[in-house]
């Protein structure tokens, strides 16, 4: 019997709230990180990770960017913690139709950790390197997987770009842009 088991690493950021003091460095990191040219600029609104704060429990949380979805949850449950109720998108890291948290601040298409891959590879990530007070701790681990298909870049941008105009819209703005390009 063949296996189509894979390989890969899993890098993951574990968060000790214990230890955040809500000093940002890390989304100012990112946002550096991630300008264009890199380091060129500080923008916070293109930081993958965001540090949200409890003011009754003096808190901090950093929460980096996941997955872009194309719709609100449905059912938003709201968690209490210490007497203090928090509804979902407290927590959440996606990137959605409800939101703003975690977009790109021009396009308005959907941001996403991507642990700052780089040529060549960091040795951790920006926001990890930048956390003097250990916050963020950097973990590596292998896994097993079935190989899949996977979206690129692009084609995550270009489908978040159809769902929020339309597939005419995005279809008609290509054929303008090729056209424009052509001549």
């Amino acid at each position: 019997m063949s296996s189509n088991k894979k390989t890969r690493i899993i890098k993951t950021i574990k968060v000790d709230i214990e230890k955040c003091i809500g000093c940002k460095s890390c989304e100012i990191a990112c946002a550096a990180f991630h300008a264009t040219p890199k380091y060129s600029s500080i923008n916070p609104a293109r930081s993958r990770i965001r540090v949200i704060r409890d003011e009754l429990r003096n808190v901090f949380l950093p929460i980096r960017a996941g997955a872009y979805t194309k719709s609100e949850c449905a059912g938003r449950p709201s968690y209490i913690i210490d007497g203090r109720e928090y509804g979902e998108c407290n927590f959440c890291n996606a990137s959605c139709p409800a939101r703003e948290l975690f977009k790109e601040p021009d396009s308005g298409l959907p941001l996403r950790c991507d642990m700052c891959e780089d040529d060549p590879d960091l040795e951790k990530p920006m926001c990890v390197q930048w956390c003097k007070l250990d916050a963020l701790i950097y973990e590596e681990r292998e896994e097993e997987y079935d190989e899949e298909v996977e979206l690129n870049e692009m084609e995550v941008a270009v489908e978040s770009l159809i769902d929020k105009y339309g597939i005419e819209k995005v279809i008609d703005s290509i054929a303008r842009i090729t056209k424009k390009t052509q001549k």
